[in-house]
């Protein structure tokens, strides 16, 4: 999956932390409503803007982040 069509970095928004382009929702944010039990359809409905490819690509760059935590180890 290529993120880079879904996430950036902007200094300007959210303190520069990694967000949904077109958004000001973070990945972070997504990350937790997933962790807290929301599933993708209840996000997609609270936030119509997010697509079901949003939360995946959210996802990606969170096990992207693990495995390079492995590999610094």
């Amino acid at each position: 999956m290529d993120i880079t069509q879904f996430i950036e970095i902007d200094q300007e928004k959210r303190f520069g932390k990694p967000i949904l382009k077109g958004t000001r929702i973070a990945v972070t944010d997504v990350l937790h409503w997933l962790a807290n039990g929301m599933s993708v359809e209840e996000i997609r409905n609270d936030f119509p803007e997010l697509t079901t490819e949003h939360v995946r690509a959210c996802l990606f760059f969170a096990a992207s982040k693990e495995v390079q935590l492995g590999r610094a180890s």
